[in-house]
Order: C-alpha cells, then sequence, then structure tokens
C-alpha cells in the first residue's frame, strides 16, 4: 500500500485535491500538523469533492508522531533538493511505501532533510524556469509511479460506463 503524507500543509485547495488523488488510488492520506488551515473549510471540501468518505485520512500532532507510526518501513522524502529520480526508486517489493511530501512555502525541514539524505526523492524539471511543481501535481506523479511499478493493484485499468463516449 501507498500512504502520502503531506508535512503541515497550507492551501486547502491543494489538499482536497490530494485527497481525491487518494480516494481514486486507495492511498491513505496523512496529515502532520500543524495545517495551515481548518479541515471544514469550504475550498478543502470543494476541491475533495464528494470523495471525503472514501479517503482514510489520519491526522499527527507531529513529525514525530508520523515517523514513529512509519516505524521501519519505507519512507520517502520527496524534494526538489534530492539528487535521486523518483521513478528510479523500486517501489514494487510488496512493503508498504510512505511518501512524505512538505509545506508548500518552504517543504520539509532542512536537518531532517539533511539527517535523511538516502531517501530523499526528486521529480526532475527545469529549475531555470520555476520554483517548484505544485503539490497536488507532484503528489499525482509520484502515486502513478509508485503504482505502475506495482501493476496498479485494485485498480481497474478499464471501466465501461453507460454512456460510455467510446462505445
Amino acid at each position: 500500500m501507498n500512504h502520502i503524507a503531506l508535512f503541515e500543509p497550507l492551501i486547502p485547495n491543494n489538499t482536497g485535491n490530494i485527497a481525491r488523488t487518494c480516494a481514486a488510488t486507495n492511498s491513505p492520506l496523512h496529515l502532520i500538523e500543524p495545517l495551515g488551515f481548518s479541515t471544514d473549510d469550504k475550498h478543502l471540501k470543494r476541491a475533495g469533492l464528494d470523495y471525503w468518505d472514501s479517503v482514510d485520512i489520519t491526522y499527527h500532532k507531529n513529525l514525530d508522531n508520523f515517523l514513529a507510526m512509519v516505524g521501519d518501513n519505507p519512507l520517502h522524502l520527496i524534494s526538489k533538493f534530492s539528487h535521486k529520480i523518483y521513478s528510479d526508486e523500486n517501489f514494487n517489493d510488496g512493503l508498504d511505501h510512505y511518501f512524505l511530501f512538505g509545506k508548500e512555502t518552504t517543504g520539509l525541514p532542512e536537518e531532517f532533510m539533511r539527517e535523511n539524505e538516502d531517501k530523499c526523492l526528486r521529480l526532475p524539471m527545469d529549475d531555470t524556469h520555476v520554483r517548484s511543481l505544485n503539490l497536488s501535481n507532484t503528489v499525482v506523479a509520484v502515486a502513478y509511479e509508485a503504482l505502475r511499478q506495482q501493476g496498479f493493484p485494485n485498480l481497474e485499468l478499464t471501466h465501461h460506463y453507460d454512456h460510455d463516449k467510446l462505445d
């Protein structure tokens, strides 16, 4: 199973979009406090639409609380400062993988990243044109790469709709 964890997220729309991705991929969502918004926020609910009841959400009081729960499971820190590319990592080992994303403005704490440099992964991008990728887009890229490597477990690879546009 792939777990998505957000460290002190600030933007409700990003978290709502990520919650929708978690619902679509059967990925538990971990929110590490403090949050920059109320979970009752209308923007958060609108971005997640009617999928909130389909998301397994766990709140953690702080990073240490989250790390204690992760234990010895593989933890991947997603950051533009990593020297390793996310798609080069093996996620198809039968273990639960935890993907930790930093807050939108400052990312993950620098000291924590330095202590765990071997766990850091990066999405390739042209840093001369943009400062960073959108958090919810980054989550989608990483989650689907892990799922691709794992053969998309428990996901419908095809689906027939009553009013299918391709029929």
